[in-house]
């Protein structure tokens, strides 16, 4: 089935199934789903969408709009608008400590990184409340784009004290295992996770379109002395994570109390 049969509204667009735009953006999502348009299949121009579905050019931007922000369809200068290339979801723990490459190596995955920065530097603001630091302190900061089976999956910024990590340099792979090397492996973390929408930079790190939702994560790690280790800010793919947490109900308060 072509693009213009599946676009042709004689075969889903009806007065009494809502709204037209939820119509289109429905019968393109069902399609992409079903496997009737592969990933990097072009879609018409705006314009031509809209003559061929009988729509309003405005209905047609509304319809495609979310399939965008949901990561199911890209457009991108130049290259017009494409299927989107499927990314297989990864499910993460939030009641483990572990890192990037340990979690990736668990599932069998092949983990690469793109250093974006690595040096020592002078200290923000937030870094000296955070490290416990003193302005005159320097921190070590590591930013890499993180992919699995080279696929892009998210941006991971750390801040460490120089007393802990005197030469980031020497981080190739994991952070921890490095950590673990020196003794200095957290054993527990403060994870504070918000909904974000992708600014330019990091979208075009991550490869897709600005704007799109991502996860952003603040986690503050520490020794068992209570010493912190790290700062890390990170973006997740919001198309290619899910976090899963584990809840218990609280016990039944005890007699007398």
């Amino acid at each position: 089935m072509n693009i213009h049969e599946i676009l042709d509204p004689a075969s889903w667009l009806s007065p009494s199934g809502g709204p037209r735009y939820i119509q289109l953006r429905r019968r393109l999502e069902n399609a992409i789903n079903s496997g009737q348009l592969l990933p990097g299949t072009p879609l018409p121009p705006e314009r031509e969408i809209a003559s061929i579905t009988t729509l309003s050019r405005v209905t047609v931007r509304n319809a495609v709009q979310p399939l965008v922000e949901e990561g199911l369809i890209v457009q991108r200068r130049g290259s017009g608008t494409i299927i989107a290339n499927k990314v297989a979801k990864v499910e993460q723990s939030l009641s483990l400590l572990t890192s990037f490459s340990e979690d990736m190596a668990r599932r069998g995955m092949e983990v690469s990184s793109t250093w974006l920065e690595r040096g020592i530097f002078l200290p923000s603001p937030e870094e000296i409340m955070t490290l416990g630091l003193k302005a005159t302190e320097s921190v070590s900061r590591l930013s890499r784009l993180r992919s699995a089976d080279e696929t892009p999956l998210a941006i991971e910024r750390a801040s460490l004290s120089v007393r802990l990590l005197p030469n980031p340099l020497i981080v190739e792979n994991s952070l921890y295992e490095v950590l673990t090397q020196s003794g200095n492996k957290p054993v527990r973390a403060v994870q504070r996770i918000s909904a974000t929408n992708l600014k330019a930079l990091d979208a075009e790190l991550l490869e897709v379109e600005e704007g799109v939702a991502a996860l952003q994560i603040m986690r503050v790690s520490y020794l068992e002395s209570g010493q912190t280790v790290e700062l890390t800010h990170s973006i997740y793919r919001g198309d290619a994570y899910d976090f899963v947490a584990e809840l218990q109900l609280p016990g039944e308060p005890k007699a007398g109390r």
